[in-house]
Order: C-alpha cells, then structure tokens, then sequence
C-alpha cells in the first residue's frame, strides 16, 4: 500500500528539516527491531539500516532521512516524545513512540481503575506534548460507568474521559475522532483493560487477545512489541505493551501540571519553603481541613515528584548513590562486628 507523505503525518515542522538534506528519502519509522528499522514512505514499508547508532535510539513514529542504500542518514527533530525508565535498576532511558498528538489513557470501569495511575500517565502525556484522552472500556460490565468516569474527570478541569464498549461500533467511532486522519494517537495502559481488543477495532487488525483473571481484573500481554497502524478512519495508532511499571523520567513539568491546582495553592501558603505538612498559614492544608482537597491527592503528588527526581538521576548518580550506600551498610555491618568482640 503507498501513501503520501501527509498521509503518513508529514508537516512543515518536518519539511523545513528536510530541504537542508534534499537529496534524502523521508521514512516514517512503523517498527524497531534490535537490527533494523521498517520505515514508511510514499511508496510503502522498507528495512533501513542504521551504521553507527544503536536502533533502541530510534522510537516507533520518528522521521527519518535516508539515502539510496537504504541508510538512515539524519534523525529529524520530534515534535513530541514518549520515554520512561527502563525497568529493573540500571538508568536507562527507554522510548516510547515519537511525534504523537494524542495519548489514549486505557482504563476499565472495573478493578483496574486507579486513579494515581492515570495521574501517572497524564504526566507523562504532558511531559511528552501530547493530548490526553482517557478512555474506560468495558464500560457495558458495571452498573453505571459515571462512577468511574466522574472520578477520572476530577483529574483536571476539561480533561477528555471516554467511557466506552470497545465491541460498539460508535464508540470505538467516538474515540478514532479525536485522532483525524494524518495524526498519530498511541494506547497506553496495564494489560488486562481492553487495549488490544480496542487496538484491533480501531486499525482492523485481528491479534490475539488473552483472557482476564477475575479476581483482580488484570490480563497477560497481548502485545509484546510497539508498531505503527494505520486506523480505520486514516489516523495512525502505536499501540504499547501493557505496562505494568511505568517509571516516569524527567517529567517534574508534567507532573506539575497534573497538580496544578495544588501548585496553585502552594503559592498562596505564607512561607514560600512550606513542607505543606504542619506549618501555619498553609493553604494545602487549609483545603484539606475544609474537605476542598484530597489529603490522597497531595501524597500521590508528593509521590511521583520524589520517584521522577529519583529516576531523572543519570547512570553516574545511580551507581554513585547506590555506593554510597553500600559503603554506609558495610560501616554499619563492620560497627556491629566490633561491638560484639568487646
């Protein structure tokens, strides 16, 4: 199948970049494997070989430049970009999607719903620079999906929450249109909440879909890898594994912006370095004297701000902190030792 360049999500933001390299062939990356790259263009889907960088530099949605080998020459500048801590205990930086315009947020109106989760992944949304919009499946299986979807709203004030059947055709039709054709939205959510099933209805594509335990609502993975498909209505899709950690990194703006509000109290406390714990005159613990805010609310701010300042550390902080660490427990252990001879 051919498309045009605009077709594939071609902008003056990309075209301005590359009129300085003419002589190369746009592609619009739709898949990253540990030896190549599949890249788009006007002529359909093509390996490209990347020589001196690592393909896990490149994300699922970038432009690119290559030439007539089929050699990825220039990396164009993103307009947005979906990243996050590699899991475990190194600091890696683990990419997302790139040049996204909207984020669909899955939840389901059942035991996975968590409301510090989706915070979670509104910051990374606005971190990256792309639109959220929260989508609660299975919302056909509860007695009243408001009582999810009123919650999720309370998030941020004119925020986008879908509460949908992913089997209806005109819900599924309710959420391909806040992503028109040219743009490229990307699911993001837990395994188990439908994505898939959700995916399969927005694209055409039949995959696989695993079952759910009942007891917790949670499912295994159905897809294992991030790639890029064309929608039904001319959009792109990126649809991500389920993440059952999503480990935000270098999102204290995102962050904040989730909690704005809270910012926007914090401002008014009378000391400026107030902790918001027991100072007086603090106007986040003033509203939550009044019940006009969430006591859970100001912890889980306090959370991710903590957890994106611990994992933004670079690899020479980690292991410097980690360390030193062990040095402190080696002292510890050496002390104890010592006390026991005497």
């Amino acid at each position: 199948m051919s498309f045009t360049l605009s077709d594939l999500g071609w902008s003056s933001h990309f075209a301005a970049q590359h009129a300085a390299n003419s002589s190369c062939v746009p592609f619009r990356i739709t898949a990253v494997h540990r030896d190549r790259l599949i890249g788009a263009d006007t002529h359909g889907e093509t390996p490209l070989l990347t020589l001196d960088r690592p393909t896990g530099e490149f994300a699922v949605g970038d432009w690119v430049l290559a030439d007539d080998q089929n050699r990825v020459q220039h990396l164009l500048e993103r307009r947005s970009l979906l990243k996050r801590r590699a899991a475990g205990t190194s600091a890696e930086v683990q990419l997302i999607a790139a040049n996204v315009d909207v984020l669909f947020i899955v939840s389901s109106c059942n035991a996975d719903f968590n409301l510090a989760r989706l915070e979670r992944y509104l910051a990374l949304a606005h971190q990256a620079g792309c639109y959220p919009v929260i989508v609660l499946t299975k919302a056909d299986t509860c007695t009243d999906p408001n009582d999810y979807a009123k919650p999720a709203e309370s998030l941020a004030s004119f925020l986008t929450v879908l509460t949908i059947n992913a089997l209806d055709h005109a819900d599924v039709q309710q959420v391909l249109s806040w992503c028109p054709a040219g743009q490229t939205g990307a699911l993001v959510g837990s395994s188990g909440v439908g994505k898939t099933t959700l995916a399969n209805a927005m694209t055409g594509q039949e995959e696989a879909t695993a079952g759910i335990r009942e007891d917790d609502a949670r499912g295994r993975h159905t897809t294992t890898a991030r790639a890029l498909h064309q929608m039904r209505n001319g959009g792109w899709l990126v649809d991500t594994p389920g993440m059952r950690a999503l480990r935000l990194l270098d999102a204290q703006d995102g962050v904040d912006e989730v909690f704005s509000d809270l910012l926007e109290l914090a401002g008014t406390c009378r000391f400026s370095d107030c902790q918001h714990q027991v100072e007086p005159g603090c106007a986040v613990q003033n509203a939550i004297a009044k019940g006009t805010l969430d006591a859970e609310r100001l912890e889980r701010w306090r959370k991710l701000r903590r957890e994106d300042q611990r994992n933004s550390e670079s690899v020479a902080q980690s292991r410097a902190r980690d360390k030193a660490f062990g040095k402190m427990v080696r002292s510890v252990m050496q002390e104890k030792k010592s006390r026991k001879r005497l």
